[in-house]
């Protein structure tokens, strides 16, 4: 599975319009190590659920993809589904982590977060 980029916008856009999955984004950074690190397990974890989008979001490229949140540490993972955001955290550099939050919210997928950034999708199309 790929794992998308906004620098590939055509793409991005037409993948967020055409899932029934989750979307599962990991800000991160350029020069932070950490993120260099966790990126290709990133791209793993992609492979093992194709039925959602991954997306891989630099934040001092796109900060615009984070509406008004801050972000404090890396790396911090957005999940969405067509309803609303399900989780919008900081995680410890751990694949595992984001593989069992995604195993959790598939059993139980309403919004239960009350705060994140507003659906990524239509944060692109303003792109």
């Amino acid at each position: 599975m790929t794992v998308y980029d906004p620098a590939n916008l055509p793409a991005l856009r037409d993948r967020l319009d055409n899932q029934t999955g989750l979307v599962i984004a990991c800000y991160c950074a350029a020069w932070c190590d950490t993120c260099r690190d966790y990126q290709p397990e990133f791209s793993r974890l992609s492979t093992q659920w194709p039925e959602h989008t991954f997306v891989w979001i630099d934040i001092e490229d796109y900060p615009e993809l984070l509406d008004d949140h801050d972000i404090e540490d890396f790396p911090t993972i957005l999940i969405q589904n067509s309803h609303g955001t399900l989780f919008f955290g900081e995680q410890l550099p751990y694949i595992s982590h984001v593989n069992r939050l995604i195993t959790r919210i598939q059993n139980n997928d309403e919004p239960t977060v009350s705060s994140g950034p507003s659906l990524l999708r239509n944060l692109i199309r303003k792109i």
